[in-house]
Order: structure tokens, then sequence, then C-alpha cells
């Protein structure tokens, strides 16, 4: 869960872990360790049709999250880091 101090320049205020609820650590509104952000728009023929879902969570959370995983995530290395 994302907080703005101004919604409209979308100045990161803090983040949230949606599953957890701990706070990541932010530092002059950049974050500073890993998240991972989950955004779907549900479309026809699903059961959320119309909705719009945006999650945030941190790296330990994502971690419990695929371990449950029956296929594994596909890894790359990246070279380049953002």
């Amino acid at each position: 869960m994302r907080q703005y101090i101004d919604q409209e320049k979308r100045v990161l205020e803090k983040i949230v872990c949606n599953r957890c609820g701990r706070e990541l650590q932010l530092e002059k509104g950049l974050v500073q360790e890993g998240v991972f952000t989950g955004d779907v728009q549900w479309g026809y023929f699903s059961r959320h049709d119309g909705e719009r879902h945006r999650f945030d969570l941190c790296e330990e959370c994502y971690e419990h999250l695929i371990s449950s995983f029956r296929i594994p995530v596909e890894k790359e290395d990246e070279t380049e880091l953002l």
C-alpha cells in the first residue's frame, strides 16, 4: 500500500507491505529495499470485472508467496539494475 505526500505529483510518503503490515524503508521518497508491486486491471469473464487491484509486498512476503507456487517463477540474471 502506498501513501503519498502529494497525490498529484506522486511524492511517496510511505510503503506498507499489504501482507505483513511492515513499513518499508524510504529515503527522500526512494525505496531502500526490495519491494514487489502487483497491479492488475481485471477484465471480462473474471469475478473482479471492472476492478483494478494494487498491492506491495516486502521481499520476505514475496518469498513466502512464491514458495507456494506449483510451478516456480522464471528467473534470469539482469546486468543492469533499476
